[in-house]
């Protein structure tokens, strides 16, 4: 692991300075170069060495550097709970009393709840009391996400006073960019910009200069919404207010890439037919728990599907060639049905498919389905006939091609719109699962052209 590291940070992290420094116990030759690296690059370094050296780093790193670092970090949510049990609770809890809240709730948030009850009742007063507040927040809501750490002054404040209150919250703020304006009762009323607030004169009113059109999410709103807006409005970050429309935190940007990253990676692994793809498993049998359900999902419909052709044995003993062509056929509708899954799930996830278009994505499938259905089709027939100089079968299997490529095409958008209305996520309509259902429609497609024919074929 750390050969890994020295190559892909050569350039950030001397990193046999740094292991000999915490061999030796050479306490200020360490700081002097750990505390000048990134925190990110403080991170990666300290999980890629060993227990044993991480235990010299706690004494020679402050709780509070090492709350910076554990806002940077990237591990799997089980690490959690090892890397914390090296540590002497106090030191943990005032790690976290250092970190912002939203952070510290998110670890919390991968232990049991004793171990992070233990750690509240260890921790800074006032620090408890805000992550707890967060915790009580369902998960991948806005309300999880949010931190109350920010910057605000009322609508009848003048520009002098929001520079004052500004210096004085900035070091303890997660940004400074936005300064949201409420009134009295800390009801939201607008927003303005660092830039504004620089360049008005100090006996501005804040209530002139701010924007009261500002961008705002429910406390409990999926995040999934949450990173859509920000996307779409080109936010650094975005204020989180309940059904009164008081402000109660906000939500960084930084979070929302996490947010991308991990909505993304679940995604992709749904699609794969595997319930968790975030993190390299450590061994084959975690693997393997998490492909089996799927799998075995799989298998019987796999079953289905070789029942399903057991139902045309005689229809196969007339003609044995056709057995030939259930591969491709099946697998061209596989094919088919996961590009149009690929297409359908990508805009639902994006936003893109709103109400109104949606279908019309269905009828540009239709039609894609139909263009190259007909284009396989013809080209299909043309060589059955030339490998088989039988035109009828050729005719046969480019129709079970030209059908099979419309109806996949069909399945593979209608499936994940049909998901989606059922409040369904429809990335569980996976690839895999999609091409086994279309398997099942182009072998019934298939045997029931070549029975309905079979006079015709001998």
């Amino acid at each position: 692991m750390l050969v890994e590291l020295e190559e892909k940070e050569a350039t950030l992290i001397n990193v046999g300075l740094l292991i000999e420094a915490l061999k030796t116990e050479n306490l200020d030759r360490f700081r002097a170069e750990f505390t000048e690296l990134h925190p990110y690059d403080q991170a990666q370094f300290y999980t890629h060495i060993s227990e044993e050296l991480r235990a010299v780093l706690y004494r020679y790193v402050a709780p509070k550097e090492m709350a910076e670092l554990f806002e940077n970090i990237e591990i799997d949510e089980e690490d959690y709970e090892k890397f914390l049990a090296e540590m002497d609770p106090v030191y943990v809890a005032d790690m976290l009393s250092h970190m912002y809240a939203d952070d510290a709730a998110d670890v919390l948030h991968e232990l049991n709840e004793e171990q992070a009850s233990n750690y509240l009742t260890m921790m800074d007063d006032e620090a408890a009391q805000e992550v707890q507040e967060l915790l009580g927040y369902k998960e991948y809501t806005a309300g999880s996400l949010m931190t109350p750490e920010f910057i605000s002054v009322e609508a009848n404040a003048t520009v002098s006073f929001a520079m004052k209150t500004l210096k004085q919250e900035a070091p303890n703020a997660e940004t400074i960019y936005y300064v949201f304006v409420t009134d009295t009762n800390k009801k939201l009323l607008g927003v303005l910009s660092l830039r504004t607030l620089i360049v008005s004169p100090d006996d501005a009113v804040i209530e002139d200069l701010m924007d009261d059109r500002v961008v705002s999410v429910l406390v409990t709103e999926d995040q999934e919404e949450v990173a859509h807006k920000m996307r779409d409005y080109n936010l650094l970050a975005v204020p989180v207010v309940d059904e009164k429309h008081h402000l109660l935190g906000i939500i960084t940007v930084d979070d929302i890439i996490d947010v991308m990253d991990e909505e993304a990676s679940d995604d992709y692994s749904k699609l794969a037919g595997v319930s968790d793809l975030d993190s390299v498993d450590k061994s084959p049998l975690s693997a393997a728990k998490k492909r089996l359900p799927w799998l075995i999902i799989l298998l019987f419909l796999g079953m289905m599907t070789a029942s399903l052709i057991g139902q045309f044995e005689e229809t196969l003993s007339q003609k044995a060639i056709l057995a030939v062509f259930i591969p491709l056929i099946g697998g061209m509708a596989g094919n088919t049905g996961t590009q149009a899954l690929a297409v359908a799930v990508r805009g639902i996830a994006t936003g893109d498919l709103i109400h109104e278009n949606k279908w019309k994505l269905v009828m540009r499938e239709a039609g894609t389905g139909l263009i190259t259905g007909a284009i396989c089709g013809v080209v299909v027939t043309g060589i059955v006939y030339v490998w088989q100089q039988d035109l009828l079968l050729g005719a046969l299997v480019g129709a079970s091609i030209f059908i099979t490529l419309i109806v996949a095409t069909l399945a593979g958008s209608l499936v994940p719109l049909f998901m989606h209305k059922m409040k369904i996520d429809p990335a569980v309509a996976s690839g895999p699962f999609i091409t086994t259902i279309n398997d099942i429609i182009s072998i019934l497609i298939y045997f029931g052209l070549a029975t309905t024919f079979m006079h015709y074929l001998l």
